[in-house]
């Protein structure tokens, strides 16, 4: 394009010169068409971004990682002249949304639309827009661009996994009872299967397990339990691992990314949803970077309020599991049900959990193997040890484990030691 318009200068410069030297207005005529050309190339090519409306509709505020955002534009020409063509580019944040598209003419008062769906890959806040319009004039002399700053943002939740058996939290039954007591009636609380007995009611008979075992199975309920479930998320720097060339190998459809952060992230937000779908009463706190803290409710809009947090946490904190475990224990009465999720190799925290289990707590501790993100140590089965020791209920999950395979096992709660 440069080189088209230096050509143009040179040819009206020659055509002046012969002018001059030969008085022929030949060469006069000659440079004042090229003159104009350049002029009305020029003007062209400014009105050719102007004169324009750019409507852009996002079909949603909110997506998850997984799931598509669809986005609507409108290109409308409001003047009396024709567009020979536009280029939108778009400059919008979100990893792998490329709503850039060529506009072919645009004849006066004339319109035209385009859809796009992008795979949102990455938790977090991203910025949609803003636009940018390029567009010339019929000689490809001159190019200008327009600038639409109009922006919005989205928010992307992490991914969840279904989970289909989890450590089911004991509630506290009247006289301060600290055991699962099972109810001789039907509640919405399954606690599992048994052996049919005479005078179980027929409308208890599990009917998969009966075929699979080839033996009458009948389903057994416990009483609702009334305490608290909390989810503490560690973000802290120690907890922190992930492989430094995982990137590369990352395949962001099929697998999480190589990193305890992910991983974590992950598991909270789908224990979340699986506890509220069980009509818990869920809490959560997470220190990443800033102190987050979700008291106690039930219902999607408790799951929505931990999503909007662990879509943009961040491992950028200090403070350890141990150290948050203490400045919230307020939250943890007897009876309360706490979830740890961690991959810290601090013999700190199992102890801080362990306190909490003999003021009558109950704790279940998600560990990941650090050592498979990449730690140089591998502590996972001397952690282990050490937490079952204390009485906790474990989960391990180690990079590449199928997560709702890894959380879904049903884990035999203990008493706290006392």
């Amino acid at each position: 394009m440069q080189n088209r318009r230096n050509a143009f200068y040179i040819l009206i410069i020659f055509s002046l010169v012969s002018g001059a030297l030969s008085g022929r207005a030949f060469f006069f005529s000659l440079s004042y068409a090229l003159g104009a050309v350049l002029t009305g190339s020029f003007l062209w090519s400014w009105a050719a971004v102007n004169w324009l409306s750019i409507a852009r509709h996002t079909h949603a505020r909110r997506a998850q990682v997984g799931h598509s955002l669809d986005e609507t534009f409108r290109v409308r020409n409001t003047a009396l002249l024709p567009k020979l063509w536009l280029e939108i580019r778009d400059h919008s944040t979100l990893p792998g949304h490329n709503a850039s598209h060529i506009v072919p003419t645009l004849l006066p008062r004339g319109r035209f639309g385009w859809e796009t769906r992008t795979i949102c890959t990455r938790r977090g806040e991203f910025i949609l827009g803003p636009l940018t319009v390029l567009s010339g004039d019929p000689f490809g002399l001159f190019q200008f661009p327009r600038k639409f700053p109009a922006q919005s943002s989205i928010i992307v939740y992490p991914p969840t996994v279904p989970i289909h058996n989890f450590a089911a939290p004991v509630g506290p039954l009247s006289g301060g009872e600290a055991v699962r007591r099972r109810a001789h009636f039907v509640t919405t609380n399954a606690a599992g299967v048994r052996d049919y007995q005479p005078g179980d009611s027929f409308n208890r008979i599990h009917w998969r397990s009966t075929a699979r075992r080839e033996r009458t199975m009948v389903k057994e309920f416990e009483l609702d339990p009334l305490a608290d479930v909390w989810i503490f998320l560690d973000l802290s720097h120690a907890s922190l691992v992930e492989r430094p060339n995982g990137a590369a190998l990352y395949t962001p459809l099929t697998r999480l990314p190589p990193s305890t952060e992910e991983y974590g992230v992950t598991i909270a937000a789908s224990l979340a949803q699986y506890f509220v779908g069980k009509g818990r009463a869920l809490g959560f706190v997470t220190y990443g970077p800033y102190r987050d803290i979700v008291q106690p409710d039930r219902g999607p809009r408790q799951l929505t309020r931990i999503l909007e947090i662990l879509a943009t946490a961040r491992s950028a904190t200090e403070l350890s599991l141990a150290q948050m475990l203490s400045l919230e224990t307020v939250h943890l009465s007897r009876g309360t049900t706490a979830v740890l999720i961690t991959a810290a190799q601090d013999e700190r925290w199992v102890a801080a959990a362990h306190t909490l289990a003999r003021r009558g707590t109950r704790i279940i501790a998600v560990m990941l193997d650090a050592h498979s993100f990449g730690a140089p140590v591998p502590r996972m089965h001397e952690m282990q040890r050490m937490a079952e020791a204390a009485g906790l209920v474990v989960y391990t999950v180690h990079q590449d484990d199928d997560l709702t395979g890894a959380l879904s096992y049903r884990g035999v709660l203990r008493a706290p030691a006392v």
